[in-house]
């Protein structure tokens, strides 16, 4: 797939007793069960931490992950000396300090059309802190000016963990996929309202988010048979965007028609009936999740 389509398989809401990298881990092991090759999962910097990568290290899918800049990452340890307990890490490296860089097993450099000098360099054989049994290969990845040749943009880093490593050409590459789910979510509160309706009860807010990728599939499914409309300053696409087969569903829709009723006409409603009870809106607790560092220091100030 290409573009900037992207179609969700499963969306599923995170209740008070899971967190974001659980929830991720499940679902990557029950799409795994259905796929016939071996996947590669591309994850956000959220996702970039051993929680994440010691649930996962069973399944069958090699997974690329985004870690933040001030993360610290550790080499295999030496060999045992024979004395004392052997070591679980190695040399510390610090993505935020150059001086605690060693030399990359591979560094290449290419010119791309769009983005320019692109520099490539590349860490075997490191680990994060809690999962020192899960080796890891560091990319870094930097968008530099063709002439000087300084950083023209934040440096990205990526990790992989899996069997058999793209090409370093390639790699970063297949990250830049994982931006076409961001376009989702937004084309899902932009275009599709997904935040618009203020529901009262969880059991509506799951239904409604439900229709978030139903919606998705259907235009993806019309996408070749809607007929391109688009404003006077806007370029024919020889690809339709999801916000274009959006923008040219109302002639489809006028000829399928509607199953729902006809709205009513305007005028003044019969307001509210004499004598029926008035029962108040159901109030729902707010859920707090852990403890903030602004809630720690009041506690110890008091």
């Amino acid at each position: 797939m290409s573009g900037s389509w992207a179609l969700p398989l499963r969306h599923e809401r995170i209740t008070s007793w899971d967190n974001p990298i659980g929830k991720g881990a499940e679902q990557l092991a029950q799409v795994c069960q259905y796929l016939q090759h071996r996947p590669i999962a591309l994850f956000d910097s959220e996702y970039g931490c051993a929680p994440l990568v010691k649930p996962t290290a069973a399944i069958a899918a090699d997974k690329l992950m985004r870690i933040r800049s001030n993360r610290c990452l550790w080499s295999t340890p030496p060999a045992y000396s024979g004395k004392g307990r052997p070591k679980i890490h190695g040399q510390q490296f610090k993505l935020n300090d150059s001086q605690s860089w060693w030399e990359p097993e591979q560094t290449l450099e290419s010119v791309e059309p769009k983005l320019g000098k692109i520099r490539l360099r590349k860490w075997d054989d490191l680990h994060f802190r809690g999962s020192p049994k899960h080796p890891m290969t560091l990319i870094l990845v930097e968008r530099l000016e063709t002439v000087t040749g300084r950083l023209n943009s934040q440096p990205l880093w990526l990790v992989w963990v899996g069997i058999q490593m793209p090409s370093l050409a390639e790699i970063w590459q297949l990250y830049l996929r994982r931006f076409t789910i961001e376009h989702w979510y937004r084309l899902a509160k932009q275009t599709l309202h997904w935040t618009v309706p203020k529901l009262s009860t969880p059991e509506q807010c799951e239904r409604w988010s439900d229709l978030m990728p139903l919606l998705t599939w259907q235009l993806w499914l019309a996408k070749h048979v809607v007929t391109e409309i688009r404003l006077p300053w806007q370029k024919s696409l020889p690809e339709l965007t999801p916000g274009r087969v959006v923008q040219s569903m109302l002639p489809l829709l006028v000829r399928i028609g509607s199953p729902a009723v006809a709205p009513k006409r305007r005028g003044n409603s019969d307001g509210w009936q004499t004598g029926k009870p008035r029962t108040p809106r159901c109030r729902y607790p707010v859920v707090k999740k852990g403890k903030g560092r602004f809630q720690n220091w009041s506690k110890s100030i008091s």
